[in-house]
C-alpha cells in the first residue's frame, strides 16, 4: 500500500477516533464526579460505549495498515482483534484486553463509576488511538 494511501487511511480514521473520545469526554462530564464517582451510571455507560467504539475504529485502520484482511461483515468479535493483534504486538494486546475489560465490560456493561479507573480506561483509549497518528494531522473545518 502506497505511503499517500496509508496516511489518508490514518487521517481519516484518527479524526473520527478522536471526535469519539471527546463525545465520551462530554458524555462523562454529564455524568457529575462526586468523590472520586460518577453519579449519573447512565452518561457512565454511554461514554464507555462511545470510548470503546473509538478504540475499534482505530484498531479497524491499524490491522488494515498492517495488511490484515477485514471481514464482510460489519460487526467483529473482540476475538477478531484479539487474535490479530496478538500476532502483530505483544504491547498493544495488553492494551487492548485492558480497554476491553475496563471500557467496554466494567464501564458500558456493568457501568462501573470510579473515576480512577475509567481514566485509567481512558487513558488507554488514547495510547491506542495514537498508534494510528498520522505524520502530519489536519483537522477538517468543514
Amino acid at each position: 500500500m502506497p505511503n499517500e494511501q496509508q496516511e489518508i487511511i490514518k487521517q481519516n480514521a484518527y479524526a473520527e477516533s478522536m471526535r469519539y473520545m471527546s463525545n465520551a469526554k462530554e458524555t462523562l462530564q454529564k455524568a457529575r464526579k462526586e468523590n472520586n464517582h460518577y453519579a449519573d451510571q447512565k452518561y457512565v455507560r454511554t461514554a464507555c460505549g462511545t470510548a470503546y467504539s473509538g478504540v475499534l475504529l482505530a484498531l479497524e485502520a491499524y490491522l488494515q495498515l498492517k495488511g490484515v484482511e477485514m471481514p464482510t461483515r460489519r460487526r467483529r468479535s473482540i476475538e477478531f482483534y484479539v487474535s490479530n493483534v496478538a500476532r502483530l504486538d505483544g504491547k498493544l494486546l495488553k492494551d487492548l484486553n485492558d480497554v476491553y475489560n475496563i471500557l467496554h465490560l466494567k464501564g458500558y456493561y456493568d457501568g462501573v463509576q470510579s473515576a480512577i479507573v475509567l481514566k485509567e480506561g481512558f487513558d488507554l483509549a488514547y495510547s491506542i488511538i495514537e498508534r494510528i497518528k498520522p505524520d502530519i494531522f489536519y483537522i477538517n473545518k468543514f
